[in-house]
């Protein structure tokens, strides 16, 4: 899924695209008139779309072809190797205590405005109303981010000529559905420019899915009610498995004598077992002692270049919103921050940003020397992670787990 800011670098890079783009208006639209009518119209009324509601909405619709990330239609021609979103950037800048600062005040404004309701959301799905506030704020800053873009033709744009024709264009024909069903208009269903839609930046599918009435005004309105907004993020949450009474995890010590490349939720074991290997809290407490014994695995999210974790399954269901370790950190961290506004305990340690085809490269490799990287994608996820430090030790360093 995608969502998230872009960093000033992307955003300073995007207009490039743009004015690139522009150069392409009109070049693609017999093509795309043509996809439309062969490919999506059959199967969109497959799926149940009719008639009407085609002839309605993809009349006169043409490709936005300043959307970042597109290819020649087909698939043809390389991707732009510009990192787009900031949750596959190196930690430390995603993690500025001047962003946490500006969005905690709101937040807690909020919690004392909707708490009634909150507690009522809270009640039905079992998600805290710290978290759900803590995905609306990364989201959307709690509804006030510009969403600026037609969503049917973002995704018809990119089932088009996007990096996922195939993937995109069932979420064209899942925003169809939504159209005909009349819980928006077309002129009210905005989204990002990769297609996610109002303040939880739902995709078509997953609005299908969870997005919920709570309001009662009888239409799931993610674009304008902050009660829905608030509701469809708990009810995507429970629906992910989030365990009612669990954190989603700590800052702790984690000793040298642990090595970064236990890191992973595959490494679960009982929280107890990490405490009697030397683990601690930061805070100087206890683990809770509804925790003390479930699992937890320790979390590097840059390694040993920044803090450590014990991180709960509830920590992976925040990352079904969004598959980033960071953006999942983020969100667990500012919904902290609520309560007590403190950053992290332990420092981001400088480091170099990298390329997308520098990570794949050193992928590839590594899975060369038998290492399961989990897949050379060019995002440093747990698994790379562990595989970089595994290659220290066995060259004989000590392991750091991290690009250096």
């Amino acid at each position: 899924m995608i969502r998230g800011l872009t960093f000033t670098l992307a955003a300073l890079l995007i207009p490039l695209v743009a004015l690139a783009g522009s150069a392409n208006a009109g070049k693609y639209d017999a093509q795309f008139r043509q996809f439309l009518n062969e490919t999506v119209v059959p199967e969109a009324k497959r799926a149940g779309v009719s008639q009407a509601t085609l002839d309605r909405e993809l009349a006169g619709l043409t490709p936005d072809t300043s959307l970042p990330g597109l290819v020649e239609p087909g698939g043809k021609g390389a991707p732009p190797k510009i990192n787009f979103q900031a949750e596959f950037r190196s930690p430390q800048r995603y993690f500025r205590d001047s962003q946490f600062n500006s969005l905690v005040p709101g937040g807690r404004r909020l919690m004392q405005k909707h708490a009634a309701t909150l507690q009522r959301i809270e009640a039905k799905y079992g998600v805290p109303k710290r978290i759900i506030l803590a995905i609306w704020a990364r989201e959307s800053g709690y509804g006030g981010a510009k969403i600026p873009h037609d969503a049917l033709r973002v995704l018809a744009t990119q089932a088009f000529m996007g990096q996922r024709a195939d993937f995109f264009k069932g979420e064209l024909i899942a925003a169809l559905k939504i159209l005909q069903k009349g819980d928006v208009s077309r002129r009210a269903m905005r989204s990002s420019w990769g297609g996610a839609m109002g303040q939880p930046q739902f995709l078509p599918s997953s609005y299908l899915k969870y997005a919920v009435d709570f309001d009662g005004d009888g239409k799931r309105n993610i674009w304008t009610s902050q009660v829905d907004t608030m509701a469809s993020i708990a009810n995507y949450l429970a629906a992910h498995g989030w365990q009612k009474g669990r954190d989603w995890g700590y800052e702790v010590h984690l000793p040298e004598t642990v090595s970064c490349t236990r890191e992973g939720p595959d490494n679960r074991q009982k929280i107890s077992r990490f405490v009697g290997e030397g683990v601690k809290r930061v805070s100087g407490k206890p683990f809770p002692d509804n925790e003390i014994n479930r699992p937890g695995n320790i979390l590097l999210p840059a390694g040993r270049y920044g803090p450590a974790f014990i991180a709960t399954e509830n920590f992976y269901v925040l990352k079904e919103y969004n598959e980033s370790d960071t953006y999942a950190l983020f969100v667990g961290h500012l919904a902290d921050r609520y309560g007590s506004n403190k950053p992290f305990v332990a420092s981001w340690k400088p480091m170099k940003d990298t390329t997308r085809g520098a990570v794949r490269n050193l992928q590839v490799r590594l899975e060369g020397l038998g290492h399961d990287v989990g897949g050379a994608d060019g995002l440093i996820g747990f698994k790379t992670r562990r595989s970089i430090g595994k290659d220290q030790e066995k060259n004989g360093f000590f392991a750091t787990c991290w690009v250096g």
